[in-house]
């Protein structure tokens, strides 16, 4: 199928909050913007009952090609990246919502492989990163000396892998959770530091083991979330962004990302075998 020109089938995976704006947007929207919603699977098909038309639920995740998607987007878990990317991207394009999953470096470059054999495209969308596509050419220029990210949150915001936050009182105020490579903090925050993840995608040549992070819990931020991002090149230039992202208490998603993911999803019409930051 020619992904420029004709309608595209879009498989979503999983139905938490960016899954269920996102299949809502597909039902009320996507017609009119050359977009069908082709499947929608959910760990527990109970909660989709009643939202999304019968005919969409898929149950079994493992016939996802029967449903013949042109893009597959991933809104889940990186678990689901690791059990069933190179099997989407064997028959679709795949957006990747849990960049994190990348940090891996065998799946990495499985996944960048596949991408080419099938001449399939493997999206990551910039969500809460501002500027990526400007990192992106910085690093495509070899201009990219340095990149330091900054995520601070709530820290009902945060969903950690170890018992790191498990002490936090409300009047403690600000307190750094984790500084080091991105690769070495997406395993703690697998589901928080996507944002980072794609940053690392975009500035390839530093990688994930080169881009550094920091995560930050802060309990006076009840209504943002704030991510840092200073790139550096040569001669002294650089440039330092903030981003204050609204968001409510214990929301692991700012509410800006949500239309992020969206208009990320609108471009997904194919752009070769390869990664594309979009």
């Amino acid at each position: 199928m020619d992904t420029n020109s004709s309608t595209l089938r879009v498989g979503v995976v999983g139905y938490g909050h960016l899954g269920k704006f996102l299949v809502d947007k597909l039902l009320e929207a996507g017609a009119g913007l050359g977009l069908v919603l082709g499947f929608v699977w959910n760990r527990n098909p109970n909660k989709l009952v009643g939202s999304v038309p019968a005919e969409l639920i898929l149950e079994d995740l493992s016939s996802f090609a029967k449903r013949r998607c042109d893009v597959i987007v991933e809104v889940c878990h990186p678990q689901i990246v690791r059990d069933f990317g190179l099997k989407f991207l064997s028959e679709a394009h795949f957006m990747v919502g849990s960049p994190s999953s990348l940090s891996d470096p065998d799946l990495n470059q499985k996944l960048r492989q596949a991408s080419l054999q099938h001449g399939r495209t493997l999206y990551v969308p910039s969500g809460a990163l501002w500027g990526g596509q400007d990192i992106q050419r910085m690093n495509d220029s070899g201009t990219l000396k340095a990149l330091f990210i900054r995520m601070s949150k709530h820290p009902s915001c945060f969903r950690l892998t170890g018992d790191v936050l498990s002490d936090w009182t409300e009047g403690e105020g600000r307190r750094v959770l984790f500084r080091g490579s991105v690769a070495d903090l997406c395993p703690l925050a697998p589901n928080n530091v996507n944002t980072m993840a794609a940053a690392a995608v975009a500035a390839g040549k530093l990688g994930f083991t080169g881009v550094q992070g920091e995560i930050v819990s802060d309990t006076a931020l009840k209504d943002f979330h704030v991510v840092e991002v200073e790139a550096t090149g040569p001669d002294g230039f650089s440039v330092h962004t903030v981003r204050r992202n609204p968001a409510k208490l214990g929301a692991v998603t700012g509410s800006a990302t949500y239309n992020s993911f969206w208009n990320s999803l609108l471009i997904c019409r194919g752009h070769g075998g390869r990664v594309y930051l979009c």
